[in-house]
Order: C-alpha cells, then sequence, then structure tokens
C-alpha cells in the first residue's frame, strides 16, 4: 500500500536534514526538499542529504516555458519522484515541463502543477485582480494544467472535492496545509486535518512542522501515518 505521508523537511541546516530525512523516511511515502534548501546547498547538498530517499522536490518553478524546460532538464539527475511547477505559468510553460520531464522516459518525475498556494484566501487574490472564489480559480488553473501535460496538482484539501469531481481519479492529487487535531495553523489559511484530507481523495498529504518541530518527529510521524493508512 502506498504511504501518503510526504514530510517537509524545511531546514537550510542540512546535517539536521541528513538526520530527519533518515529518522523520518520509513514513514513516509516521499520527503519533501524545498527552495529554502535548494537554494542554500544546491544539487549537492540535496545529494548528501537525501542520500537515495524518495524525494518531492518542492521548487515551484515560474518563468518563460523555455527557461522552465531548461530548469527541469537541469534537475533530471538529481532523479527526483515529483517536481513542481507554478499552473500560472500557463499552458506552454506547463507543456514545456512535461516534455523535458519525459526525457527521463520511465524514470522521469512527476510534474505537479500548484494552483493557488495555501497560504492564500479570496482577499488575497482580490488584491492581485483575482476575482470570485479561491476554488473557482483552481479549478481554471487545473484545467490549463492537467490538459497541458502535468501528472497531478499541489492543491489545498478544500479543493480536493471538486477536483475530483471535475477530473476524476486519474490526476495525482498532492495537498499541503495539513495540520493533525489541535497543531497551529503557522501561515496557512485553508486546513485540514490528515485523515480529513485523505477521505476527501487526496493522494498524499504533506506535513511539515507539526512533525519536525516535535519533540519526536519521528514518533509524530509515525503516528499521522497510521492515521491515514
Amino acid at each position: 500500500m502506498t504511504k501518503k505521508l510526504i514530510a517537509a523537511i524545511d531546514t537550510p541546516d542540512i546535517a539536521r536534514a541528513r538526520g530527519l530525512i533518515a529518522e523520518l523516511a520509513p514513514h513516509c511515502g516521499l520527503v519533501k526538499l524545498g527552495l529554502e534548501f535548494f537554494l542554500h546547498h544546491g544539487p549537492e547538498g540535496y545529494r548528501r542529504a537525501a542520500e537515495g530517499a524518495p524525494v518531492f522536490l518542492d521548487l515551484k518553478l515560474h518563468d518563460i516555458p523555455n527557461t522552465v524546460a531548461g530548469g527541469v532538464r537541469s534537475l533530471l539527475g538529481l532523479r527526483p519522484k515529483m517536481l513542481t511547477i507554478h499552473a500560472q505559468g500557463g499552458a506552454r510553460m506547463v507543456a514545456a515541463a512535461a516534455e523535458a520531464a519525459a526525457q527521463l522516459g520511465p524514470e522521469r518525475p512527476k510534474i505537479l502543477a500548484v494552483t493557488v498556494l495555501t497560504s492564500l484566501g479570496a482577499p488575497d487574490l482580490a488584491e492581485m485582480g483575482v476575482a470570485g472564489e479561491v476554488g473557482a480559480q483552481v479549478l481554471r488553473l487545473a484545467r490549463v494544467a492537467l490538459e497541458n501535460g502535468a501528472d497531478g496538482l499541489v492543491c489545498s484539501a478544500h479543493e480536493i472535492a471538486a477536483l475530483r469531481a471535475e477530473f476524476g481519479a486519474k490526476p495525482l492529487l498532492v495537498v499541503p496545509g495539513i495540520r493533525p487535531r489541535g497543531a497551529a495553523l503557522g501561515d496557512q489559511t485553508r486546513v485540514m486535518t490528515p485523515e480529513e484530507a485523505v477521505a476527501a481523495g487526496a493522494d498524499y498529504i504533506v506535513v511539515g512542522r507539526p512533525i519536525t518541530g516535535a519533540d519526536d518527529p519521528a514518533r509524530a510521524a509515525a503516528a499521522i501515518a497510521a492515521s491515514v493508512a
């Protein structure tokens, strides 16, 4: 059975990242390394920290199509299992990323398109000139991404049901903004518990601070993994 938990290793400290990955990998389907870590340590630091663990590389690439395609090609040697781009980059950018990833063949990373960041709500979108509810914008961006080669989406748990109703079971849905009951929300605004998100149809849930900030990270990860097994 696929392990649905992705542990977010959001630290620039390579020794801590290595330790957390070794400690948490047995309880997770993947571990997530993001922008802060990658900008601090680069590809070599990634290799040192991951050491063969399956990695969700969350860089949210967003640029002109040619540049994003080049970025994806540059990352293929690291063999991430999943790689994120921004759906807001548009159809041609998504297609360019998917085509670049396909060069690796069966071992290619899954291309996941970020729809609307889980830190954003309707007032934030309005400030950026996007009218309407968050859910409507998520569906618009999801359609652009999936019709142009993305394997799946990064979305809030609150959009899972609508995405499944619109696009069915095929798209891979990876859901951040997950907080176990009683955990602090931090800078997230659209959150759900692990059990609720998986019941709604999430393929993977991403959990960071409730695990990495716990007194016993492995025990925290094991508890969350068991709750959604």
